[in-house]
């Protein structure tokens, strides 16, 4: 795949921390037994950084991506994206946070099944106030330069597993969001496809100055990061930097 130049984005914040958490914790109880997933986790993401964390499987990683991102409410402990205690804020204000800010990207893409690629892309753009006209033409010029541009029409069935990682990307990044959090986006495609999928978020770091923070399995991957945190009961710790 070729460099994607995504010329046209800013960023969005002047604050260096644009992601951050301070004594995160996180269980749930069942019963009789309290079960804890986040340990007293401590955390910070400056802008433009491209961070990896790595671990076993049930370890606690992809909590911790949905606690970061105010997908999910933690038991104790602070979450601040670029500078803004998501816990202070109303469902309503965490949604517009997110649509702003921050882009997440999902094993499972989790496009709409019955929508274009291009009307899955243009969905957060929608969401956020802009016309249809407007959210049309960023849409389709970030899957054209995704080298999608000739899949803009096909639904999600009709695309490649590694198209439609694509394209779940595109939807993250649509909105020129601060930072973007991955979780293991290349675990169900095959080497090829991943390949291009690694390629394409080191070119988005490397050219546009885009923050990653991504989950993987991956170690080959991870290395190729800046840094490298391993998740293990629970608990974070920095493994290489």
């Amino acid at each position: 795949m070729n460099k994607v130049v995504l010329t046209s984005i800013e960023n969005n914040s002047s604050i260096d921390s644009v992601l951050s958490c301070e004594h995160l914790c996180k269980h749930y109880q069942e019963i009789d037994t309290k079960i804890e997933v986040l340990k007293d986790i401590n955390f910070s993401m400056q802008a433009g950084e491209y961070v990896a964390v790595v671990g076993r499987s049930g370890s606690g990683k992809t909590t911790l991506l949905h606690m970061l991102a105010g997908l999910d409410q933690p038991s104790s402990g602070v979450v601040k994206v670029c500078g803004k205690n998501i816990s202070e804020l109303s469902d309503r204000e965490r949604g517009r946070l997110r649509n702003q800010h921050i882009g997440f990207v999902y094993q499972f893409h989790h496009l709409l099944p019955e929508f274009s690629a291009l009307e899955n892309v243009m969905m957060p753009l929608l969401i956020a106030g802009k016309g249809v006209r407007i959210a049309r033409q960023e849409a389709q010029d970030l899957l054209t330069k995704m080298e999608l541009g000739s899949r803009l029409s096909h639904r999600p069935a009709k695309l490649s597993g590694g198209e439609r990682q694509r394209v779940a990307i595109a939807r993250a990044l649509v909105n020129r969001p601060d930072c973007v959090l991955a979780d293991e986006p290349t675990g169900n495609l095959d080497s090829q496809s991943a390949q291009i999928i690694h390629e394409l978020i080191l070119n988005l770091n490397r050219d546009y100055g885009l923050s990653f923070l991504l989950v993987t399995h991956d170690e080959i991957l991870a290395k190729q990061f800046q840094k490298t945190y391993r998740m293990e009961d629970g608990r974070l710790s920095l493994a290489r930097s």
